[in-house]
């Protein structure tokens, strides 16, 4: 705790979900947390929630797929708080399309926003990554495309799929900084849009994980927070699945 203390983190997509989580996770441990959003209203609120347990952030207001607004973030809060150390490139969409309706507009929606914007993130990062002594940039991909697949998430799957070949050429690219960069691989995880499903779909999609749960914003938090310790140093370009053992079994019978 008292090597990350007032360390920077930023965290794309931070307002609501996943990305909430891993701010909430980065604060507790005493990092300095930016929360970036679209809507700078979800980015307070997150903001609000961390100052409320104790922790330090600022609520900024970004669009990852533009490099000029991803710079103009970065530049706020080094000159607030003098740096960067970590950078949570989180922020993605999963609207669902089925093959043979999907547009254009649907495909570059969603590759726009999960891989060109975790690039541009990520290249705006960079600068102020390369003045800290432990630059770190973890990446929040998923199980989808990368190991499975999902009706109506094929450009989902894609931009996942390609957050991981990005990682792995990055890491020899920035290996030269000192920066490491490593992508977390979430099953399913309750947030606010998966809640509303109800109960017996939840307990449906539970029955299907050896661990007889779903995985929470924090489980990938902490993944994170490893990812970007002091202690994983020498860890980058690689990947870590954080799903409760779901890619496993082979069928629903072994996990009765």
């Amino acid at each position: 705790m008292t090597e990350v203390k007032g360390r920077v983190v930023m965290v794309t997509g931070a307002s609501k979900g996943i990305g909430r989580g891993i701010a909430r996770v980065f604060a507790a441990r005493g990092y300095r947390v930016a929360v970036i959003a679209r809507h700078l209203d979800g980015a307070q609120e997150a903001v609000a929630e961390i100052r409320e347990s104790g922790g330090e952030a600022m609520a900024l207001s970004a669009d990852v797929t533009s490099l000029t607004s991803m710079q103009q973030a970065v530049q706020a809060l080094t000159e607030t708080w003098g740096g960067l150390d970590v950078l949570c490139a989180n922020a993605g969409i999963f609207p669902s399309a089925d093959l043979e309706s999907m547009t254009e507009d649907d495909w570059d929606l969603v590759i726009n926003t999960n891989l060109k914007g975790m690039f541009l993130s990520v290249q705006a990062a960079i600068p102020a990554l390369k003045q800290s002594d432990a630059g770190r940039i973890v990446v929040t991909s998923s199980i989808t495309g990368p190991i499975t697949g999902f009706p109506g998430w094929s450009h989902y799957g894609a931009s996942k799929a390609g957050q991981l070949g990005f990682v792995r050429t990055a890491a020899i690219e920035l290996a030269r900084y000192g920066i490491t960069i490593n992508a977390v691989m979430p099953g399913n995880i309750v947030t606010e849009g998966l809640e509303g499903m109800g109960e017996d779909y939840l307990r449906q999609m539970a029955a299907s994980i050896p661990l007889k749960r779903l995985g929470s914003v924090e489980d990938i938090g902490e993944a994170a927070a490893f990812f970007a310790s002091p202690g994983a140093g020498y860890i980058t370009g690689q990947t870590l699945v954080v799903d409760g053992g779901q890619v496993l079994p082979e069928s629903l019978e072994a996990v009765r």
